[in-house]
């Protein structure tokens, strides 16, 4: 595939003073991350569990790289999504119309659904946003004269605006790598689009995810649940998403400390994900992770989608960084979990010779879940009650 994203052409940014020091990081970077092991195609054993040395493998790193999950038919039609998604998106941050004039993509929606970043910059690190989970600045590199203000980073509640969106995440294989995961009675958490622009797209600080359990005496390695990660494009060590292995198993760590002790932004510990098109890797929010401005000439599109363990999140009070303040009752939780029959169901009439996911919350409801014209309208804003922890 190629990129048609309605992109915008910059020329290839030197990263600065250091730029042959972060080449060498990125390169002993990449060679650690492909010795990990813990990458190869999503199998299952006799019992329809994900494999064993999977999990474990997982467990360990706080990652997986799940290769060749997406068909070419399938990116190409995330592509067209995406592609139209921009095209509609506001002619500039703050913009009521497109580049055509028309009234632009989620004007009209109460939920935050498109974010914007200065070129190049860190928005977070080193701020009070979200719970001050980004602890420390990242390196700003000097955009190119040319660049604009903002670019668009980030949409959110996704589903929403793509019905390829919708249909992966009804994709029977990893909702089965979920269930695996977080047991049959998993929840959502959020649906994201990520756009790291080629020469433009910003940093995202160092962090780790969870805010609600830290202190929990049952926390585990997967108490704050997990992202997918859908690479459109693929990603490697410049444009690409970087994780400390094992981080997920540490608890609370000082990302602040972590930061001063390498002398930089640049943790010695931390491997980049490398994936090609159609690759989907599994992420604990409990590793420390973050990415660098994307100084390289290749755009990263990552489909985000995570879920968690109903008893992680059932009777919790949380909000404030994905949703409003709100009790995560179980009303709360199945009117959110609908999204998971909706999307069950437009895959399946779309990919009809795939066999269809069963979730076990919505068993015996599935005539009252089908995927329509007459049902898109319920998906407006659902985000408002994405489930944060």
């Amino acid at each position: 595939m190629r990129a048609k994203l309605p992109l915008v052409e910059v020329p290839i940014v030197d990263y600065g003073d250091d730029q042959t020091q972060m080449i060498a990081y990125r390169e002993e970077g990449t060679k650690r991350a492909l010795a990990l092991g813990n990458r190869g195609p999503i199998r299952f054993d006799d019992s329809g569990e994900l494999a064993p040395d999977i999990v474990k493998a997982y467990t360990e790193n706080g990652f997986y790289v799940f290769t060749d999950v997406l068909t070419a038919t399938e990116l190409n039609e995330i592509e067209a999504d995406l592609v139209d998604m921009l095209h509609r998106s506001p002619v500039s941050k703050d913009a009521l119309v497109d580049r055509d004039g028309n009234p632009a993509l989620g004007i009209d929606l109460e939920a935050r659904n498109i974010s914007w970043v200065k070129p190049l910059s860190d928005p977070l690190g080193g701020t009070d946003a979200s719970y001050g989970r980004h602890e420390a600045k990242m390196n700003e590199p000097t955009p190119p004269a040319e660049a604009p203000e903002h670019v668009v980073q980030l949409f959110l509640g996704s589903l929403q605006f793509s019905d390829a969106c919708l249909r992966l995440y009804g994709h029977p294989q990893l909702l089965r790598v979920a269930e695996s995961i977080n047991g049959p009675d998993f929840t959502p958490f959020n649906e994201a689009v990520w756009i790291k622009q080629p020469g433009l797209g910003g940093s995202v600080a160092w962090h780790q995810d969870g805010w609600t359990h830290w202190n929990n005496p049952e926390l585990d390695d997967h108490t704050h649940g997990f992202n997918f990660m859908a690479q459109l494009y693929g990603c490697d060590a410049t444009n690409g998403l970087w994780v400390v292995p094992g981080s997920n198993r540490l608890g609370k760590l000082s990302i602040k400390s972590m930061v001063a002790a390498a002398g930089s932004d640049r943790l010695p510990d931390a491997v980049p994900l490398i994936c090609s098109p159609g690759d989907v890797a599994i992420t604990s929010r409990q590793a420390v992770h973050g990415s660098f401005a994307n100084t390289s000439s290749n755009v990263r599109v990552t489909l985000n989608f995570g879920f968690h363990r109903r008893s992680s999140v059932l009777g919790i009070r949380s909000g404030g960084v994905h949703n409003p303040v709100s009790e995560y009752n179980e009303e709360y939780i199945f009117e959110r979990s609908k999204l998971i029959a909706w999307a069950i169901d437009a895959r399946s009439q779309h990919f009809n010779d795939e066999d269809r996911y069963v979730y076990k919350p919505f068993v015996g409801l599935e005539k009252d879940f089908v995927w329509s014209e007459q049902t898109r309208p319920l998906l407006r804003d659902y985000n408002l009650r994405d489930i944060g922890i």
